[in-house]
C-alpha cells in the first residue's frame, strides 16, 4: 500500500509539474522568451591595405611599414588582454590610439572613427600607452660616449660651437587638474600645464624627457632633480657640454648666453649660442605639430597628470621613431603636401637664474670666439 502511494505521488508531482509549465509558457511575455546568446563581433573599420600611403602618414604621423612594427612589437601585450577571438585585434588598437594622438579630438570622435564605445576606447588607450611605455629605453636614449663625435660635429655644424653634445629646454603641455590643485598647475603665462623638460640632439631625435613637474615649477629646479646632473656629471671629462638657455643656471656643464654682452667675442657667443639652440625650439613646434593633442589648438588634456605624463612621453617615443625610419611631416592643407618645418617661437620669458660657476663659459669665449 505504501508502494502504490508513492507511485501515486511521484505521478502526481509530475503532472503538476507539467501542468505549470504549459501555463507559464502560456503567460509568458514575449520579451522573455528564451534566445540564443551570440557573441559580439568587432568589425573593424578601418583597413591600413586599402588606404594610401601619403594618407596613412597624414591621419597616423608613421608609414605603414613603421605601424605594422609597432603593431608586432605591441602585439604580446595587446593580445594578452583580448578574452576571446572576437575582440578588437592589436593593430586596430595601435591605430586608434594615433589617431586619438595625432588629431587631438576627444575620446568619443575618435572611437566611433574606430567602430568602438567611448568606454572601450578609454580602456585601449591605457592598454595601448602602458604596452609602448614598457619599450621607452629603447625609443628614447641619450648620447653615449662612442657617439659624442658624430654629435659635436652635427651640432658644430649648427652654430660653430664646438664640443655640444645636447639642447635642453623646458615647454609646457596645458592640461585640467582637479580643484584642490589648481594653482600648483598654474604656470607663469595663467594657464594649467605640465613643465616638461626635453634634451634633443642636432636632429630633432628627443634623447631624454622629463614630464613628471607641474606648469608652476621652474626649470632649473626640474633640471636639478633629474637624471641629468648625474650623466653629464660622468661625460664631463670627455669634454662635452650641454646648451641651455637663461632660464638654467651656468654649470660646469651647461653653457648659456651672457646676459649683458660687452665684448664682440661676447656678442659672436650669443650669436652662435642662439642659432644652435634654436634646435630644441624646432623639435617643440615639430613634436607639437605631429601630435596634435600637445597643441594648445588640440585643446588642454583632460587627464589626471599621471595619464598626461604617460601621453607626452608616448608622443616623444613616436616622434623618435619617425625621424629613425625618416617618415616625412605631411600636412593635409599644405600648398604642395610636402615636408612642413614646424617651429615654435623662441620663449624670451624664461626668468633668469642665478649666475653659478662661469669659468667654463668665459673659456670657451676666450678660446673660439675672441
Amino acid at each position: 500500500m505504501i508502494g502504490v502511494l508513492c507511485k501515486l505521488w511521484v505521478r502526481t508531482s509530475e503532472l503538476f509539474d507539467s501542468v505549470l509549465a504549459v501555463v507559464l509558457h502560456r503567460h509568458r511575455p514575449l520579451g522573455h522568451a528564451r534566445r540564443w546568446r551570440h557573441l559580439p563581433v568587432y568589425r573593424p573599420l578601418v583597413d591600413l591595405s586599402t588606404m594610401e600611403e601619403r594618407h596613412v602618414i597624414i591621419t597616423y604621423r608613421l608609414d605603414r611599414a613603421t605601424i605594422q612594427e609597432l603593431c608586432t612589437q605591441l602585439e604580446p601585450d595587446l593580445m594578452s588582454a583580448i578574452r576571446h577571438p572576437t575582440g578588437i585585434p592589436p593593430q586596430v588598437q595601435v591605430l586608434s590610439v594615433l589617431h586619438f594622438l595625432t588629431s587631438g579630438s576627444f575620446q568619443t570622435t575618435v572611437a566611433i572613427a574606430s567602430g568602438m564605445s567611448q568606454p572601450m576606447f578609454s580602456n585601449v588607450l591605457s592598454r595601448v600607452l602602458s604596452a609602448l611605455l614598457k619599450h621607452m629605453r629603447s625609443y628614447i636614449v641619450f648620447p653615449q660616449v662612442e657617439d659624442s663625435p658624430t654629435v659635436k660635429g652635427d651640432f658644430y655644424a649648427l652654430g660653430h660651437i664646438p664640443n655640444i653634445i645636447s639642447a635642453i629646454d623646458g615647454t609646457h603641455m596645458a592640461l585640467v587638474p582637479s580643484h584642490r590643485s589648481e594653482q600648483v598647475y598654474r604656470n607663469r603665462k595663467s594657464y594649467h600645464s605640465m613643465n616638461v623638460q626635453m634634451v634633443c640632439l642636432a636632429d630633432q631625435y628627443i634623447s631624454h624627457v622629463n614630464a613628471k613637474f607641474p606648469g608652476s615649477v621652474h626649470d632649473a629646479y626640474i633640471l636639478r632633480n633629474s637624471s641629468i646632473p648625474y650623466v653629464m656629471g660622468q661625460l664631463q671629462r670627455h669634454c662635452v657640454w650641454l646648451l641651455g638657455d637663461s632660464g638654467y643656471p651656468n654649470l660646469s656643464w651647461l653653457l648659456t648666453p651672457v646676459r649683458n654682452p660687452r665684448t664682440r667675442a661676447e656678442e659672436r657667443y650669443n650669436e652662435a649660442h642662439g642659432r644652435t639652440r634654436r634646435v630644441i625650439e624646432r623639435t617643440f613646434g615639430l613634436l607639437k605639430a605631429r601630435f596634435r593633442c600637445l597643441h594648445m589648438t588640440g585643446g588642454s588634456l583632460f587627464y589626471s597628470p599621471k595619464k598626461v605624463c604617460q601621453i607626452i612621453v608616448a608622443c616623444c617615443m613616436l616622434h623618435n621613431l619617425a625621424l629613425r625610419r625618416q617618415v616625412p611631416f605631411l600636412q593635409e592643407d599644405g600648398p604642395d603636401g610636402g615636408v612642413v618645418a614646424a617651429l615654435e617661437p623662441v620663449d624670451s620669458e624664461d626668468e633668469e637664474a642665478e649666475e653659478e660657476d662661469m669659468d667654463n663659459r668665459d673659456s670657451a669665449i676666450q678660446q673660439y670666439f675672441q
